[in-house]
């Protein structure tokens, strides 16, 4: 994949994806080509995020989901965890106005209360701020896991069968589709994964049944417009069929 496009074609402009999901791969290893510790992988990161943000914005989609911490990150070393939601908080905060400006709303999916305190804080101060914005919807997967999604799912309706709100034989992918985090949202047509690993890391595993899948070599810090682009350019170079010829 080339990695220049700063327009999109009129093709890729006639078939954009509404949901555009990204897997941000790949700051680890860009700040070990340096010999940079690894935080400073995740700051550069953050800029990656401002950027995909703008461009998405400017293409005109309407959804885009960033993997930003995954239920398995919580494994990481903790002063490394520590310094990843310092910098989500600082995001949150600095980055408000410039979101306000270009209509951006804010909206999360994952299990939040397990954030700190100060995070969850903030979270709640950007996204009030923004609940009234009609442009591009941003949601951050956070403590996100696609297993344990189902899995709250699967009881969610578990417990309504149990209170005899509904019938097992009623149970259908609408009706898990309605428990699931992302019920308020379509389902991604275009999952950007980012650093070359061809794999889907637990995210939006029921959601992206469908979705078009474009692996980029670059990693998340070196990812910015012209990438989001080119990954705009071969979505719409692709034929979906749904399964169907």
């Amino acid at each position: 994949m080339s990695a220049h496009v700063p327009h999109l074609s009129q093709l890729a402009k006639s078939v954009l994806p509404t949901h555009v999901a990204i897997i941000m791969d790949g700051n680890g290893r860009w700040a070990k080509q340096r010999n940079l510790p690894r935080v400073e992988g995740h700051r550069h990161g953050v800029e990656s995020v401002r950027t995909v943000v703008r461009a998405a914005g400017e293409a005109g989609i309407k959804y885009l989901t960033l993997y930003a911490f995954s239920v398995e990150n919580w494994n990481r070393p903790k002063e490394e965890v520590d310094t990843l939601m310092k910098y989500l908080a600082r995001f949150l905060k600095s980055e408000l106005a410039e979101l306000n400006r270009n209509h951006v709303k804010l909206e999360t999916i994952g299990q939040i209360y397990r954030l700190p305190e100060f995070v969850q804080e903030q979270l709640e101060k950007t996204e009030s701020a923004l609940a009234n914005n009609n442009g591009l919807t941003l949601i951050l997967a956070l403590s996100y896991g696609g297993r344990t999604e189902i899995v709250e799912a699967v009881r969610d309706i578990a417990d309504e069968v149990k209170l005899g709100r509904i019938e097992p034989a009623e149970i259908n992918e609408q009706v898990i589709g309605e428990h699931l985090y992302t019920r308020h949202y379509p389902d991604p047509d275009l999952l950007i994964r980012t650093s070359g690993e061809m794999r889907v890391s637990n995210f939006l595993l029921w959601q992206i049944s469908y979705s078009e899948l474009v692996v980029t070599p670059a990693l998340w810090p070196d990812f910015r417009k012209p990438q989001f682009f080119e990954a705009l350019e071969e979505y719409a170079r692709r034929h979906r069929r749904f399964g169907g010829v």
